[in-house]
């Protein structure tokens, strides 16, 4: 890669180089253990012109989403999450019976379905066919597609013009940043918001959050690049939230530029925070790689003392992140016995690279392992009040970053 491609700049500056892992939404059955993986290289930089940290598109989101086997439902604390941010955006926008709400990557309508109890008309954009199919039999209108310029000038012309468009958690999932952004811009009112939820650089980068980093994510965003991105499909941000999900995020709000205004305090504020700690300039990101490899040689001291003492350890969960975590750090089934999941679509397959198998969440009561290893971290208390039945014999969980952490539980 070597040009932004978001502003087209030539000088772009690695952050880390995590090698080469296979895409890791891909999991596999057993018929494909005796096959061969192809695995793509894993290098995040950032553009020094605009700001935009971002790895090669080296797969495409057809690879990925045609057939996806992540399920927003499966999480209690999404969905509410979901439910809060619904009531909180009707109260800030004035939504009621007349508006149109649009969610782009929509999943299985774990956002929309609360849309619907409100009685206000919404429709969800999601290329997923299975999740998608999911949330129309739950009462979600959804059209199975990706989003681009010509895809929500359609919806516009189909539905009208939607006084919010939501796009939770995508914005990092798409390599054309500029068709994607053009395409929100279609499909909002002259007078609508666009909210977008994506994690935050800020507290990728300090809390040492590489897991996060996979060929499905295109881009990791501040305020900055973020503000500078939906400006090229003419939308304006003008205000910015720090939330707690996913280790850290930013919801921010944008509005088209003709009745935007100016940004907020608090979204000044936490631009000032990310000049602070150098994610403006490239002192913010010289450390990085040497924080990204004292987790991993910790996590493997920690794996190999476990197993040479005869204790045993599986894994809870089996998030994209905790693909990269375990490909990174070249874990197998000799230091991870198994993970577990809630999504009985992963149950029976195996972890891509690694090949660990996923069982349903019941083979941790009936093996009594001695440790947890909690992949999805972000999850953190949903997690540990589900494992606090461990304490029945002295189980313990372990969280890797952004420092080791080895956690005793209680009922």
């Amino acid at each position: 890669m070597t040009t932004c491609r978001l502003c087209g700049a030539t000088d772009l500056a690695g952050v880390v180089d995590l090698g080469a892992t296979p895409p890791c939404e891909r999991f596999l059955t057993r018929q494909q253990l005796d096959e061969p993986e192809v695995t793509y290289p894993l290098h995040l930089r950032v553009c020094t012109e605009c700001w935009l940290a971002q790895i090669p598109p080296l797969i495409t989101p057809e690879e990925t989403f045609t057939e996806y086997a992540y399920f927003s439902s499966y999480s209690h604390s999404w969905v509410e999450h979901a439910r809060q941010f619904v009531h909180s955006a009707i109260e800030r926008i004035g939504l009621d019976e007349d508006s149109f709400v649009v969610e782009v990557a929509s999943n299985d309508g774990y956002l929309l379905r609360h849309v619907v109890d409100e009685g206000i008309r919404c429709l969800g954009i999601e290329p997923s066919v299975n999740v998608g199919q999911a949330a129309r039999d739950t009462g979600v209108p959804t059209l199975t597609t990706f989003l681009g310029p010509q895809t929500g000038a359609e919806v516009r012309a189909a539905h009208g013009p939607a006084d919010l468009v939501v796009a939770n958690n995508v914005y990092a999932h798409i390599p054309d940043v500029v068709g994607f952004t053009r395409g929100l811009r279609n499909l909002v009112a002259d007078d609508g918001w666009v909210s977008i939820e994506v994690q935050h650089l800020l507290t990728l980068i300090q809390k040492v959050q590489y897991d996060t980093i996979y060929h499905e994510h295109f881009q990791y965003y501040t305020v900055e690049s973020a503000r500078r991105a939906l400006a090229v499909g003419g939308l304006s941000v003008v205000d910015a939230e720090l939330l707690e999900t996913h280790g850290g995020s930013i919801r921010v709000w944008a509005r088209p530029v003709e009745v935007a205004g100016p940004p907020s305090a608090r979204m000044l504020d936490v631009l000032a925070h990310e000049k602070a700690a150098g994610l403006h300039d490239l002192s913010g990101y010289r450390e990085f790689a040497a924080q990204v490899s004292r987790v991993r040689l910790d996590l493997l001291r920690f794996l190999t003392d476990a197993v040479a003492g005869g204790e045993t350890v599986v894994g809870y969960g089996a998030p994209g992140k905790g693909n990269t975590l375990l490909n990174h750090c070249g874990i197998r089934p000799d230091l991870l016995a198994y993970t577990v999941d809630r999504n009985p679509y992963k149950h029976g397959r195996y972890t891509p690279g690694t090949r660990i198998p996923i069982l349903p969440p019941e083979q941790i009561e009936r093996d009594r392992p001695d440790y947890v290893l909690v992949l999805p971290w972000n999850l953190r208390k949903e997690i540990t009040e589900q494992l606090s039945y461990l304490d029945q014999w002295g189980g313990r969980l372990v969280f890797p970053s952004p420092q080791l952490e080895i956690v005793e539980v209680t009922s």
